[in-house]
């Protein structure tokens, strides 16, 4: 095996001038843009009108966008030596201007295709917006930017390929193994058989891993110029952070209308997200703006909306999906304008909820950009929440403080929609030339009795074989540890679109249990012959078939499936050799998971920093099939949504250089800064064949939102800017008090 490393872009914006790499140890091999083969890229595809569609190279050509994009890259015995050889290679710039901002004219466009840089711009509108706002009795208006930052696996990005004269072989940490075998095929020329992806047991991905990155193309073109030769690349943590994928950096400008009781009447705006120096692939520009205005107005109910999106390239490494994709900023936004409107009405923040958020009687609602929520259950989380945390008992204590003394109190709410297991309908915005709907799932009983499963989804640490064989369990009636599921490899498994999105347990869910069911009828079918029964009256237990009622087993699963397999010619008429079936599905439109976070803190006046007191979250995540896994997922994001918001900041100065690009600036929260979380559920079956509603992303939904909310509460400062760091709240606190 040979190790990879890549020499990365120090300016933000440059034009390449030279490539001199005469000096470099022998033993040593160089690639480059101008290197037979490296002249294809990644192109991001959408129908979408107006869409600008740009090329992504696997090593830069010609110039580069970003500081971290790879330029070239180094092959030699161990990555010490690659490493050591590429601070040998000298490469000639000339700057260009750079742009950081996606609210900014560039002087010199990221791409010459978008003189704008605006690489996508659409415009949500329903209803009368102008005619509401003009009969509203209150109307608030908040300018919001939040923060960039990214997805900091545990483990990080890597590869393996091997080319072996016929056939290529991709180990990865993708979330999307599929999608990433029939990338490669295209653009190296091959059939999708003779490209082979693998996506064992990795660290963590966040959405991170569900892009196909350049460096990606560019370990597979290595691998394929030394034949035999298995050639790897592990991302370290200051890669990661230059050049991953990032997320969050959105700024809007928006109004909001109200009646005089708190009817939300009307909301307007405008937001731009910065989508970095790339259109990604293959989610393209537009995977966070349109998600922002397709959701901006979250679990509230609203006629009139009118909001127009722009994904914005600048010099910045590329934005992609990040777990809650553009939601935890929309959910931060549309919360401060209930808090602004409750201010400006008069009304408790709570109430002003209630009054506007979607209700059972309401479902199915049919948002303002056409999104269909199926669940009505945000007051009931509500007012568990409310309980949970004892907030009559909080109120008088944040009373006494005021007026006795003592560091101040507040406390802040949201509520949200976390759209879960996208259907091909809930789908269709980005108009790629793919559509992420359905899964598949083969189940199949073996000889021995023992049940195989494979599924087209993979794993990032969700404990998705634990809960696919509790399915497969639970509905074939045989033992858990009899259930064997295998995922990640596209030699073995179905076709699938891979881990994103929520999507696991509702649609890949919903594949395994249909197979399932479709191969237990079939045991009971076969069994009703063999043992003369009729098949309405067995059932399996255990993996032994029993008629109902009689405690003693007529047969087992092992023994019919050897009939199935070995005995054939014991097999009734119409039947034939084996026991498996392949199924698919597809929700259409997706699941929508209901989720409130209501949290109290204690702000320091002095040095302006928060400490959480308490924290509850309370979601309608359908029926549950493993309470364990559901909770550490709910744990899990909450805690990058709380990092998210207080700490975490990819920061480029005004030349596009990274100022927080190791992890002694870049802030990361630990054990130290997450509270106990009190975790709660309401369990509200989806329409799907297992009913259950995705939970991956909702837990990040909330806590900027929250933390916003209870900083208002506690001075009535409006926090505008994310993160919400302790200088950033000394100011404000300052300023409010005059003393700035």
């Amino acid at each position: 095996m040979r190790h990879v490393a890549f020499l990365r872009s120090s300016y933000g914006h440059a034009a390449i001038t030279n490539v001199d790499f005469s000096e470099l140890p022998p033993g040593v091999d160089v690639f480059t843009s101008a290197t037979p083969g490296f002249d294809i890229s990644l192109r991001a595809l959408s129908a979408l009108p107006g869409y600008v569609e740009t090329d992504q190279p696997p090593l830069a050509r010609d110039k580069v966008r970003f500081a971290g994009e790879p330029v070239a890259a180094i092959v030699a015995a161990d990555r010490y030596l690659a490493e050591d050889a590429a601070e040998q290679l000298i490469i000639d710039y000339e700057p260009l201007a750079p742009t950081v901002s996606a609210w900014s004219l560039p002087q010199v466009p990221v791409h010459d295709a978008a003189p704008d840089n605006v690489l996508l711009s659409r415009t949500f509108d329903a209803g009368d917006v102008d005619a509401a706002f003009a009969g509203a009795a209150v109307a608030v208006r908040r300018e919001l930017t939040t923060n960039r930052h990214g997805g900091n696996p545990i483990e990080g990005r890597a590869g393996v390929a091997l080319w072996d004269g016929d056939r290529l072989t991709f180990w990865s940490g993708t979330q999307i193994p599929h999608l990433v075998r029939n990338l490669l095929a295209e653009l190296l020329e091959l059939s999708e058989s003779q490209v082979r992806v693998v996506a064992p047991d990795v660290g963590g991905g966040f959405g991170t891993k569900a892009v196909i990155y350049p460096e990606d193309l560019a370990l597979c073109l290595i691998a394929r110029s030394l034949p035999g030769t298995p050639v790897k690349w592990v991302e370290d943590r200051a890669e990661h952070l230059a050049s991953a994928t990032a997320a969050r950096d959105h700024h809007y400008e928006l109004e909001a209308a109200f009646d005089a009781d708190g009817t939300l009447l009307a909301i307007r705006g405008e937001a731009w997200c910065n989508i970095g120096a790339y259109s990604v692939y293959p989610w393209t520009a537009g995977i966070e703006p349109l998600m922002a205005g397709g959701l901006l107005t979250g679990p509230y109910k609203v006629d009139n909306y009118r909001c127009t999106v722009r994904g914005v390239a600048t010099n910045t490494a590329p934005a992609g999906p990040y777990r809650g994709v553009a939601r935890p900023a929309t959910v931060y936004a549309m919360e401060c304008l209930l808090d602004s409107g409750a201010a400006a009405l008069g009304l408790d923040p709570f109430d002003i909820r209630r009054i506007n958020l979607i209700g059972p009687d309401d479902v199915p609602y049919r948002m303002p950009t056409r999104l269909v929520d199926d669940t009505g259950h945000y007051g009931e989380c509500l007012d568990v929440a409310v309980e949970r945390i004892g907030l009559v008992e909080l109120r008088a204590e944040q009373a006494r403080r005021r007026t006795e003394g003592g560091k101040p109190i507040g406390i802040g709410l949201a509520a949200y929609n976390e759209l879960t297991g996208l259907g091909r309908a809930a789908s269709a915005g980005p108009r790629m030339p793919f559509r992420t709907g359905h899964e598949a799932c083969t189940v199949r009983v073996n000889p021995d009795g023992k049940v195989l499963v494979l599924s087209g989804v993979t794993s990032q640490g969700q404990g998705l074989e634990t809960t696919m064989a509790q399915v497969v369990a639970e509905v074939m009636g045989v033992p858990y540890d009899d259930v064997d599921v295998r995922y990640g490899d596209t030699d073995q498994s179905l076709w699938g679109f891979g881990a994103f999105s929520s999507r696991q347990a509702v649609i890949a869910g919903g594949a395994t249990h249909r197979a399932a069911v479709a191969v237990r009828d079939d045991i009971i079918r076969l069994a009703a012959e063999l043992y003369e029964a009729n098949a309405d009256d067995l059932v399996i237990e255990h993996g032994l078939i029993k008629v109902v009622g009689s405690p003693n087993p007529v047969g087992s699963v092992a023994d019919v499936a050897r009939v199935a397999y070995l005995e054939s010619n014991r097999l009734p008429a119409g039947f034939e050799p084996g026991l498996d079936a392949t199924r698919f599905y597809d929700p259409v439109m997706g699941a929508f998971a209901a989720g409130v976070q209501v949290a109290a803190i204690e702000i320091d006046p002095v040095t302006g920093e928060i400490e959480i007191m308490d924290w509850v979250c309370i979601e309608d995540a359908g029926k549950i099939i493993n309470h364990q896994i559901v909770e550490g997922q709910i744990a899990g994001s909450i805690a990058q949504g709380i990092g998210g918001a207080l700490y975490e900041h990819l920061i480029y100065d005004e030349l596009g250089n990274l100022s927080t690009g190791t992890l002694m600036d870049y802030l990361m929260p630990t054990a130290a800064e997450i509270p106990e979380l009190q975790i709660g559920h309401i369990e509200r079956a989806a329409d799907n064949p297992l009913g259950v509603r995705g939970v991956g992303e909702g837990g990040t939904l909330g806590p900027a939102a929250v933390l916003a909310s209870a900083v208002h509460d506690a001075f009535g400062i409006e926090i505008d800017e994310l993160p919400v760091s302790p200088a950033k709240l000394w100011t404000a606190m300052q300023t409010a008090r005059g003393d700035v």
